[in-house]
Order: C-alpha cells, then structure tokens, then sequence
C-alpha cells in the first residue's frame, strides 16, 4: 500500500488480473463518436427545451440558447484538448484528478454520476409521455413502462459494444431524419409574426396570449432571456459525455476531437431550426409551446402539419429522438460508473465487466437501479399516479430530476473548465495532439455562464428540492470516500497519469 501524505489517499496494489478483469474493448472511430455525442444530446430538440417560452418567449428562446451554444462550445473544445491528452475513460473525472487531485477528480466525478444517473431517468419520463399520449394509457401504469425500457436498452448496451454503437448509430440517424423531415414539412407552413410571436407579458409579468401574434421579441426583457438559459441546456446537454467512450475508441488521440466538433456542429444547426420553426407551424405557437401540457412539441408541431389522423405513426417516429438519447446516455452512464469504481472511489465491484461482451454491466445494472429507485421515491412521495405525475413541467417527476440533473452538470462544467485552465497553467508538458482554439478564454466563458444558468435554476419553484436530493446524494458518496474509498484507491490508467504529473506514457493495462 502506498500512502499519499498530502492528499490523504492510499494506493493498493492489485494483481494483473484485476485489470483483465475490468477489460474493454476497442470499436469507435469519428462516425460512432459523432453518433453518441449527438445521439445522447437529441431528445433534447423533441421535448423540454420548449418551456423556456415561458420566460423569455421566442426572442429570449433564441439568444438563451445562443448564449448555451457558447458555453458548450468553450466546453468541447475545451474537452476536445483534454480527451486527446488524456484519453481515459474516466473523462471528467480524469481531467480532474490530474488537474486537482484525488479530492477534486472525486468530486468532480461526482457531480457527472448526478448527471448521468438522473438524465436517462428525465429522459424515460418524456418517452412515458408520448407512449402515454399516443396510446391513452393511464398514467398510474407509467412505472412498468419505465422499468420496461430500461430493461430493453440496458440489455442492447450490454450484449456488446458493436451491438451498442450500431443501435446508437441507427437510432440517432433516423432521429435526425425525423427532425430534418420536420424542418421540410414545416417551412412551407410556418407564418412567424403570427405564431412565433403571439405571446407577450400581462399585467402581473407571467405570459399572456396574443390572439393576432405581432409581438415583441423580447416580451419579458433580458430577465426572460437570462431566466430562459437553464432550458436551453437541454437543447445540448451530454454532448460531453464522449470522451468517456475514449478506451473503446480506436484512436481517441485523433477521433476524440473530430467527434466532439462535429457533434456539437450538428446539434448546433438542429438546435436553431428548431426553436425557428417548432413556434412557428400555423395552429401550434409559442404561447401553446410554453404551457406546461405542451409535452410533446414535436409531435405538436406534426398534428398542425398533418392532423390528428397520422398521430399514432407520427408519434411513434418522433419516440426515435428520446430513444437515442435514453440508449447513448445509459451507455456514458455505465462508463462514468466504471471508471470511478476501477480506481477505487466507487466499490470496485462495481468495474467488473462482463467476461464474454467486455461491457461493464454491473455498472450499468446498479446505476439504472438507482435512477429508478429516485424516481420512484420522488413518485410515491406525491401520491403516485393521479394527473400526470411523471410529466416533465405537469408535476413533480420531470421538474425536479431536471433540475438535479441539470445542476450536476453545471458542476461538472466548471470543474472541467477549471481542469482545462489548470492543465494548461501548471501541465504545460503534456502532449496536446488537438489545441482549442479558444483556449483559456474558452473556458473562462464557459464557467461564468455555468454560474448564471445555476443562478437562474435557483428561481425555479422546483429547484431546491431537486438540489436538496443533490445534497444527499453527495453526503452518502463522500462519506463514503473519506472513510473509506479513500484508503482503496487503484493505479487505474487515470490514477497513474496523474501520479505521474502527466509523464507517463497513456496505456490502459
């Protein structure tokens, strides 16, 4: 065992066969990275981001999420440069540990563990809502159908990694037809003065219809848009999720980067068509999009299009978008689990992966199990079943895992940020195969509108008792970790590159 003074922590050694144990195989090149960055991001242009209407109304929408654009775009290029020097599969938690140490790739980890946990439990909560609407089955049966697709995508992520990275691959280009078949139907029949425009502020500041559009832009000022910046996260949230997949790349050093810039290149134009010409379909409109019944915009905008008659197909086609983003992010989810648990912060049984497919199921399994079990609890604790609980913005369900999935990952981007900033001051040394371009500056960006969008999530109704679960979560892990995780740590890939100070050579045993 070897002891680290300064940190407090403690070095096990491990026989070889703990780490042939804890294999991964090796499949992705830049088509499959593009696809798991923007498969994982693209529920995200089907449902959710259209309740920003309500506080910034179209003219907030767009520069909020303008403004997000940026801040994602400091962000990638800034993990684009560190997932290509430190190509680990711990990713955040990795830029982290190098960059702060035990304590802060620790915490930092953790603040992606809330995101990913809790992101495919929200994201399970739309799909709900389309099967639900589509099929007219009652609410109070919405739990079988949550434990019924985590059973489905959790096996397709753990019966082998091609067989993983072909359905992302699928589902993600069918996603992206579908919005792309959107866009074309849509255009001829938008009228934006009209409908992108129709709502405006009342007498008390909340948001009034206006029943000839015409409005202003900006109905709410720059409050609205500043209050409208935690909703347009989910037009680009776990775009950040790629380097995790850096181990079962076939050459991260150069694919990382090409994935993440493409990813966020094409989100970025989704993302504005989008928020262009959802409001804008005559029949549909910003003011319907913002109330809390509009659960599925997308489907919305169809019905407008081409009636009620074609709903059930329509419906079912745009489920492709959350059922991208429920595979991919199950798959970061089982890896950030993964990587925490092989270097000890985590029970390390947790990196056991399967002996015949090389994936690590158990991670999977358990993480699954817990996003579960939140949404159960946050279910039973309001009556269970009843007028629509498991709605995102219709009750409790989606409101508060959004928002303590949300503020994970605020978290987490400031703590890469700093990572970045930090490896660029004090690891000049290590090899840089991509730079961002951006740089220092980039990533400064990066943290102050992370710190805005949290302090805007704060006036949400719903966000102190999602962070309150936050809390909790963080106090079990970290009194975990400091009486006992830390006295177990491995010299995982993540763990000897940093103890190195980023001299030695990245292998992955």
């Amino acid at each position: 065992m070897a002891q680290d003074g300064q940190t407090g922590v403690a070095y096990q050694t491990v026989d070889a066969d703990y780490f042939t144990k804890r294999g991964l195989n090796k499949y992705a090149g830049v088509a499959s990275l593009w696809a798991l960055g923007v498969g994982a991001v693209i529920s995200g242009h089907f449902s959710g981001w259209n309740l920003g209407f309500a506080t910034g109304g179209w003219g907030g929408m767009l520069v909020a999420g303008i403004i997000i654009a940026i801040m994602y775009l400091g962000l990638t290029l800034s993990i684009a440069e560190m997932s290509a020097a430190l190509p680990h599969t711990g990713a955040a938690y990795s830029f982290a540990r190098t960059a702060m140490g035990p304590w802060g790739g620790f915490l930092t980890g953790l603040c992606e563990n809330v995101e990913y946990v809790i992101t495919p439990a929200v994201v399970v909560t739309f799909i709900t809502g389309y099967v639900t609407s589509i099929f007219g089955i009652d609410v109070a049966y919405s739990p079988l159908i949550w434990i019924g697709f985590y059973i489905v995508f959790i096996a397709l992520n753990v019966f082998g990694l091609e067989l993983s990275f072909k359905v992302t691959m699928v589902v993600t280009l069918i996603a992206l037809a579908v919005l792309v078949f959107f866009w074309v139907s849509a255009i001829p029949n938008m009228d934006f003065s009209r409908w992108a425009l129709n709502i405006g502020a009342g007498p008390d500041g909340t948001a009034v219809e206006l029943p000839e559009g015409g409005g202003p832009l900006f109905p709410f000022g720059l409050t609205g848009v500043l209050a409208t910046l935690p909703f347009a996260v989910w037009l680009f949230l776990a775009i950040e999720q790629l380097p995790l997949a850096a181990e079962e790349s076939v050459d991260p050093k150069r694919d990382m980067p090409r994935g993440i810039i493409l990813g966020m290149a094409t989100l970025a134009l989704s993302a504005f068509m989008i928020v262009l010409l959802n409001p804008s379909v005559a029949g549909v409109g910003t003011y319907y999009l913002a109330q809390p019944t509009s659960l599925e915009p997308l489907l919305d905008g169809f019905k407008a299009i081409y009636g009620d008659k074609g709903a059930v197909i329509l419906g079912l086609v745009a489920l492709t978008g959350l059922i991208a983003s429920f595979h991919t992010i199950l798959y970061a989810q089982g890896r950030q689990i993964y990587s925490l648990s092989r270097a000890g912060y985590f029970p390390r049984g947790l990196s056991v992966t399967h002996a015949k497919y090389k994936t690590p199921h158990i991670a999977m399994l358990v993480g699954a199990a817990v996003g579960l079990s939140v949404m159960l609890v946050v279910w039973f604790a309001n009556g269970g079943g009843g007028s629509g609980e498991t709605q995102l913005g219709d009750d409790k369900i989606g409101t508060v895992m959004l928002n303590m999935a949300v503020s994970g990952a605020m978290f987490s981007y400031i703590a890469q940020a700093v990572s970045f900033i930090l490896l660029r001051k004090n690891a000049p040394h290590i090899e840089r195969p991509y730079r961002s371009p951006l740089g220092v500056f980039g990533a400064g960006l990066t943290i102050v509108i992370a710190i805005v969008t949290l302090g805007y999530q704060a006036q949400d109704t719903n966000f102190t008792s999602g962070v309150l679960w936050v809390l909790v979560w963080f106090a079990v892990a970290i009194a975990y970790f400091a009486i006992y995780g830390r006295h177990k740590l491995v010299l995982s890939p993540e763990e000897e590159f940093a103890q190195s100070g980023g001299k030695s050579e990245y292998r992955t045993h």
